[in-house]
């Protein structure tokens, strides 16, 4: 948003982010023009490093989230939610530093205000779930999600007030839930989401509500084609539409080729075989078969794996590395 306002109106733009900024947000930002400066491992220490730039430099510093001014910028979302769904009951925003929360749940309240306005964070990223309960800015000692864009580990300080005016709660949501829900998204809505932008779908979940109108606000598309597919596949593992097997062989010719058949016959698909030889001392006593196979879910996955069983195979399932 600022490369963009700074190009149109021909101002010089300096953008700070963490080192772990997905390239297509790095590069689009590049493209209207910006200066973009790669610092530390989280938002953090990004920020810090981007204020001592502009002291230094005698630059005007715009604070992505913690800025009044700013969250009411990003509140004009909740304008457009209700100009599109009036009878709205409850709306699900995701929270990093919480000026998007800040700016929605505060307009959402003046427009409605039996309305219910609930954030969500990563798990490994709960500063303001930990904030709220304190009752004061707290500080983690660190993050772990890939939700890179609300990796945050201090909320704003200047907008805190207002999350605990305007937020009615918040929920926290693990990486794993993460990951299904972007699988669900392209899967059945043919969407591109980052995974910050996935917590309120992720969140859903975990909603105990009936007959509501619930929106989830998808804050970003901002996710690099490498994580795109790592994503997939760790989603495609999480729903068991790809897991391993184990099964040990006695090293005699055919043997493999048994255990495809049963496989086949319950119309799984390998796409990965891995023969381990050096499992047992005597290895026309055993070898180990690891097969990765393509299902249709757990039921699918479940059923494979009884066939086996009832042909003595006695499979073991293991971690799947792709």
């Amino acid at each position: 948003g600022v490369a963009y306002a700074a190009k149109k109106y021909g101002v010089k733009a300096v953008i700070v982010m963490p080192t772990t900024t997905p390239l297509m947000k790095v590069n689009r930002t590049k493209s209207y023009g910006a200066e973009v400066i790669l610092k530390g491992d989280v938002y953090d220490e990004a920020c810090e490093y981007a204020y001592q730039l502009a002291e230094e430099n005698g630059y005007t510093f715009i604070h992505p989230f913690d800025d009044p001014t700013v969250a009411t910028g990003q509140g004009t979302i909740a304008m457009e939610i209700f100009k599109e769904l009036p009878l709205v009951d409850i709306i699900l925003v995701p929270i990093g530093g919480g000026g998007l929360a800040t700016g929605v749940s505060t307009l959402a309240k003046l427009l409605n205000p039996k309305i219910k306005v609930i954030g969500v964070e990563p798990a490994g990223a709960n500063c303001m779930q930990e904030s709220l309960k304190k009752g004061e800015v707290t500080t983690l000692p660190g993050v772990n999600t890939i939700a890179d864009g609300t990796a945050v580990k201090t909320p704003g300080k200047n907008i805190f007030p207002y999350i605990q005016k305007n937020l009615d709660d918040i929920i926290t949501v693990p990486d794993e839930e993460l990951v299904v829900a972007f699988l669900d998204i392209v899967e059945n809505h043919k969407m591109v989401v980052e995974n910050s932008g996935l917590l309120t779908v992720a969140a859903l979940k975990h909603l105990n509500v009936q007959n509501q109108r619930v929106v989830s606000i998808l804050s970003g598309g901002n996710m690099d084609i490498i994580t795109m597919s790592s994503v997939v596949q760790q989603g495609l593992i999480f729903r068991d539409r790809i897991f391993t097997v184990s099964v040990l062989l006695p090293d005699k010719p055919g043997m493999l080729s048994k255990v495809a058949d049963v496989i086949a016959k319950e119309n799984g698909n390998v796409i990965k075989l891995e023969h381990n030889q050096f499992v047992s001392i005597n290895r026309s006593a055993a070898v180990e078969l690891r097969i990765t196979l393509e299902t249709f879910g757990t039921e699918h996955k479940n059923q494979i794996i009884k066939a086996l069983e009832e042909k003595g195979y006695q499979p073991k399932q293991v971690r799947t590395n792709i």
